[in-house]
């Protein structure tokens, strides 16, 4: 008989099942064979000559609790990402933050190295699954930004932004914010830029997310827009190549042609799509969870 909670625990994808046995296995291959986090975590003292490691430390959590919220992050986020961007997008989103939020790391760390001259941010062995996770919350922020947790009341478009602010405040007491803070920043904030400029609409040729909604300042409190946004539309030039984009439907423009946009009404129909998914999902739960609470009752009236 299956518990009341079963349904919270089912419909993971393979794709994220297969993801959650490698998080696992590396966990398993680092604690019996320590040395070898030499090879498979960024070092950035050894990133030239052992250069996988760019691409491989995303998967390495050297902690029990980190890859505990790491596989239970990518199961239950996976099951509602997934179906709605497709296993290849997904897989393909998974792999283009990975490699870049592990690229900008190593950068930062060079740079404090040079600004510090310490060289443990040369040797520091920095791995982990929560750069991605922090760009999952990108994508829950882009698909249901408006639906609210039930415990907290808070919208999950502010997801992100609690993270980075929490993650930020902890590392003033924290001397090992060094190994996760780089990631978290780079895995938002590149996960953003994909979901906003680059990704390929299944459905048409067009890419990224130009709406208002999901805009770079909606990670900023209402009173920081007018401050945030003329920064932001600096960065927005350099991918665009235009200072405004095109209000029209075929969404950003460069010399009247379509380029890294897509048509604000399907940006629309994408957050209707997750909401819509989310709800038959929660609803799916509940109907599972109500028909394993009555077997019991069932079951009595039978002996009976």
């Amino acid at each position: 008989m299956s518990s009341p909670g079963s349904g919270m625990f089912s419909g993971f994808t393979k794709l994220c099942k297969g993801l959650a046995v490698i998080l696992i296995g590396g966990h398993v291959v680092v604690q019996l064979l320590p040395t070898s986090v030499t090879y498979l975590a960024l070092i950035p003292a050894r990133t030239i000559p052992f250069g996988w490691n760019l691409i491989t430390a995303g998967y390495i959590e050297q902690s029990v609790h980190g890859v505990v919220v790491s596989t239970l992050g990518l199961l239950f986020m996976g099951k509602l990402l997934e179906p709605i961007w497709g296993s290849k997008e997904f897989l393909k989103f998974i792999f283009i933050v990975n490699f870049l939020t592990s690229v900008c790391v190593f950068i930062t760390a060079i740079a404090l190295y040079y600004l510090t001259m310490q060289e443990k941010y040369l040797y520091m062995p920095l791995s982990g699954f929560h750069g991605l996770l922090a760009g999952f919350l990108v994508g829950i922020k882009q698909i249901v930004p408006d639906q609210e947790l039930y415990l907290l009341k808070i919208k999950v478009k502010w997801l992100p932004s609690l993270l980075l602010l929490l993650s930020i405040a902890i590392s003033f007491f924290t001397p090992e914010s060094a190994t996760y803070l780089p990631s978290l920043i780079f895995g938002t904030y590149i996960g953003w830029i994909y979901l906003r400029y680059l990704q390929r609409k299944p459905e048409s040729k067009l890419r990224g997310d130009p709406s208002e909604d999901f805009a770079f300042s909606t990670f900023f409190p209402e009173f920081l827009r007018p401050i945030i946004d003329p920064i932001a539309s600096i960065f927005h030039r350099m991918l665009c190549g235009k200072s405004e984009a095109s209000s029209n439907p075929q969404g950003y423009t460069l010399g009247g042609a379509p380029l890294l946009g897509s048509d604000p009404i399907e940006a629309s129909r994408r957050r209707e799509r997750g909401a819509r998914a989310l709800e038959e999902r929660l609803a799916a739960e509940k109907l599972a969870a109500g028909r394993d609470s009555e077997e019991p009752h069932i079951d009595g009236n039978d002996r009976v």
